[in-house]
Formats: structure tokens, sequence, C-alpha cells
């Protein structure tokens, strides 16, 4: 009986975990997604301005949905350390949650300052005019959080090749597309950015969870 309800705990806690590590990827595209489209080079002022503009609500709630997205990757890597610490990591994703936590928080922080895009439209100020004075501190925090997210993430595919005690070809693959999603975020373009971002996180955690699912 005692083992019985054991094993139902343990395979509570591996589903609950792995539904953690589906929902980081999964909100963070929906919000990427949701944004209003910037398919040129970043930071480009004219085009948020133009953007914001054009839909002050969904401006706003898409940034919010970033920044609690972004909460949602650095608890869905937590989760995934879990899983690797179990399969015999014990070094490098430990070290390499510190950096997604680091970034992810940071990358936080971005959405905070577009919300000033609101503000501005409320009191009548330029809106293009808004985003360059932010850019200065804009730009050293989305460099700086990208960094420490993108090295996160490296350490991260090694630790998941290295643990793999079947299927190494399936772990490559997770690993290729951790890499991507950290390396991402350094790339100043629109269509990076949003789409290819999604589609990395999408790839490199959705499989981690149905891993966890189906190991419970």
């Amino acid at each position: 009986m005692s083992i019985s309800l054991e094993q139902t705990a343990r395979e509570t806690a591996s589903k609950g975990r792995a539904v953690l590590v589906a929902s980081g990827p999964l909100a963070l595209a929906g919000a990427l997604l949701w944004h209003p489209p910037l398919p040129g080079r970043l930071p480009d002022s004219e085009a948020v301005a133009h953007a914001a503009a054009g839909d002050l609500t969904r401006w706003g709630l898409s940034h919010l949905a970033a920044a609690v997205a972004s909460a949602l990757i650095a608890l869905a890597f937590i989760a995934v350390r879990g899983h690797l610490r179990e399969r015999g990591d014990h070094s490098l994703s430990a070290v390499g949650l510190g950096f997604v936590v680091a970034g992810s928080t940071l990358y936080a922080v971005l959405p905070g300052m577009e919300l000033s895009v609101l503000a501005a439209h409320e009191t009548g100020a330029d809106l293009a005019a808004t985003q360059d004075a932010l850019e200065g501190w804009f730009v050293p925090v989305l460099i700086g959080g990208s960094l420490l997210f993108a090295v996160g993430t490296l350490l991260f595919a090694v630790a998941v090749v290295r643990s793999a005690a079947t299927g190494r070809s399936r772990a490559v693959l997770i690993a290729a597309a951790l890499v991507v999603f950290g390396l991402s975020r350094l790339v100043p373009i629109g269509v990076v950015q949003f789409y290819l971002q999604s589609a990395a996180a999408l790839l490199a955690l959705l499989p981690i969870a149905a891993e966890m699912i189906s190991r419970r």
C-alpha cells in the first residue's frame, strides 16, 4: 500500500513538473505571437510608435503576457534542472539555471520599459521620442539579459546530451533547439526575436515535458 502511494505521489509530481515545463514555451510563444509585428531591425522607435498607437490594448496586454511568460520560462528550467539531476547531471544544469534565471529576470524588465509608450500616449507625448529616450537603458538590459540566458541554455544543452541514457539523436536535437533559443535573443531582428525564438522554445522544452510524462 505504501509503495503504491509513493508511486502515485511520484507520478503526480512528475506530471506537475511536465505541465510546468510545457507552460513556459507555450506562454512565451503566445505572448510573442500576440505582440504587434515588428519584422525589421530592432530597436526601431518609429515602428514601435506606429504599432503601439495602432492598438494600445494589444500592446499593453501582450507586453504584460511577455513578462509573465519570462517568469514561466524560468520556472520551466527549474523543473528541467530537477529532471536532469535525476538523470545524473549534477553540475552543468545547476550552473546553467543561475544564468537562465538571471537572464529571464532581465528579459522581464524589457516589457515594462515598453509599457512607457502607453503613458506617453496618455500624456500626449511623442511616442517615438519616448522610445528613443529609453533606448540607452533598453539595449544594455536586452544584451546583458540575452547573454546570460544564452550561456544558461548552452549549459543546459550540454547537460541534456551528456545525461541522455537513450535516444542520443533526440537529445542532440533538443540541445540544438536550446542553443537556438538562447542565441535568438541576441539577434536584433524582429522575425528572429518573435518567431524563431518561439519555435525554438517549443522545440526545446515540449519534448522534455513529454519525456517527463513518459518516464513518470
